[in-house]
């Protein structure tokens, strides 16, 4: 199942890594082996044998399949630099908020007598700390894609549509539908 909201967030704070995380199947082994200090664990971790982790470790083998390379890219990175992350993290909710570009079929439920057809909007709009606060701690706490869309939509109701409290205060929900792009940025 795709995570666009989820796997946008994970990507705009790997964009603040410092150095690149390991690219080769042997590097990346040889790196989860030292995070997990056992072969057996990284064998378990990746659903292969251990004997396979060796190899890997060893250089006897440098070519993974594509679903094993995708679960071992998945692991470096969950692991990889975890104090920079928090760090970044840490500062788009408490001081800059994150950009959030979206092209998106998107509606609005209001009182009778004013159109909520939804419609393709493109946005890239500025969120600020409180609701990229919010992002990061419902993704933290293992949310899942509808309420994390739904964290979205509602901070794009508040800062597009109200405009932070200027306009359209009988606005009662706005909905995301069919996402065509989307992208964060700290």
């Amino acid at each position: 199942m795709s995570s666009e909201f989820g796997d946008g967030l994970d990507t705009a704070v790997h964009k603040a890594f410092t150095r690149p995380a390991p690219r080769t199947a042997g590097a990346r082994m040889r790196y989860l082996v030292k995070q997990h200090r056992s072969t057996r664990t990284v064998a378990q971790l990746l659903g292969v044998s251990q004997r396979t982790v060796e190899r890997y470790v060893k250089g006897q083998i440098k070519k993974p399949r594509p679903e094993l390379a995708a679960r071992m890219e998945r692991e470096v990175k969950a692991r990889w630099q975890p104090q920079i992350k928090a760090k970044a993290r840490k500062k788009a909710a408490t001081t800059d908020g994150i950009v959030i570009n979206i092209h998106a079929r998107m509606g609005y439920q209001a009182p009778i007598g004013s159109t909520d057809e939804d419609r393709i909007r493109h946005l890239t709009i500025a969120l600020p700390p409180q609701h990229t606060a919010r992002l990061f701690d419902a993704k933290e706490q293992g949310a899942d894609e509808a309420r994390l869309k739904e964290i979205t939509a509602e901070a794009l109701k508040e800062m597009y549509f109200q405009d932070d409290g200027r306009r359209a205060g009988s606005l009662e929900e706005v909905r995301i539908n069919d996402v065509i792009h989307l992208e964060f940025e700290l």
